[in-house]
């Protein structure tokens, strides 16, 4: 009798095992995908050096050196230097720093309207909801590279710099965010919880910001990783036309344009190829983590 006490008193003291959230376990499958979080480690190990380039060299990046001109890599030089005698790999690490500037901060811009724009939308609905979503169509119609050129030709000389360049590219391009989110929005406000919330007389900005927006974060999240990729590319595509960061800024889209000269194309690899190596990885890394983070939130993977 003692013996059944001690077993009862034991499954009347032992708890039940917590179910966890939604988001601690796409966090432990996100954890799992080997592949996304070696493409994470290496994002935060190149945003590091980026951001600590100042620290780990002393060397101006925007001097000409006469002398060094051309060199292949060496030990002084690791990855050589450019047309210029500027050391590649300094450059590399400061390149970063303008690019996945670039990249993060119109990816911000980007989501914060497209969210904005799309959760009234799909929220309101009626005139509110055509009005917004024909001017994301005009926004949408023009031809994204070819206005980013002529809108950032017609304002660099007035205002400059990189700050213009993500201006530019932000207006123009959080129109297809804006549709995904009114999307989800659309299919999220019919459900219980937000009519419940509409019916007792919750106002329209609680309702979104308590209700809907928390529904549709995952897809923002995915949204975010795609975005940021390719604001990257196109910042490096823009500044290797020479429409995009100044040349006197390093980027790896301007270290690029160097391979446009024959000469250093066909002989001089180590100028251009360090620079499409890290782009591409770069790129790589962020779709991994961005099919990693899918994969996590969706609910038919979740054990």
């Amino acid at each position: 009798m003692e013996v059944v006490h001690n077993k009862d008193s034991q499954l009347q003291t032992s708890k039940p095992p917590k179910s966890m959230s939604p988001w601690a376990m796409a966090r432990r499958k996100f954890m799992k995908n080997k592949l996304a979080m070696i493409s994470l480690i290496y994002l935060l190990i190149l945003a590091v050096l980026s951001l600590l380039a100042p620290y780990i060299t002393t060397i101006d990046i925007s001097r000409v050196n006469i002398g060094e001109m051309k060199l292949p890599p060496s030990a002084d030089h690791w990855f050589g230097t450019d047309t210029s005698g500027r050391d590649v790999f300094v450059r590399l690490l400061y390149g970063g720093r303008v690019s996945l500037f670039v990249g993060v901060s119109c990816t911000i811009i980007i989501l914060a309207l497209g969210v904005l724009v799309g959760a009234i939308a799909g929220f309101f609905g009626g005139i509110v909801d055509s009005m917004l979503m024909r001017f994301t169509d005009f926004v949408l119609n023009f031809p994204f590279l070819v206005f980013v050129i002529v809108l950032n030709a017609i304002l660099f000389g007035k205002v400059g710099g990189v700050g213009v360049l993500i201006g530019v590219i932000s207006l123009l391009g959080w129109g297809g965010v804006a549709r995904l989110v009114r999307s989800k929005i659309l299919s999220e406000k019919e459900n219980e919880y937000v009519l419940a919330a509409t019916s007792i007389g919750g106002r329209p900005n609680k309702v979104i910001m308590k209700h809907l927006l928390p529904n549709v974060m995952t897809t923002v999240i995915v949204q975010a990783t795609i975005t940021f990729a390719q604001m990257i590319v196109a910042e490096s595509a823009l500044s290797y036309l020479g429409f995009g960061v100044p040349q006197e800024v390093p980027s790896w889209g301007n270290m690029l344009s160097a391979s446009q000269q024959p000469e250093v194309l066909q002989s001089m690899p180590w100028i251009w190829v360090p620079p499409a190596i890290i782009l591409v990885l770069t790129i790589l890394a962020i779709n991994f983590i961005g099919e990693g983070v899918k994969d996590a939130f969706n609910p038919k993977s979740f054990r």
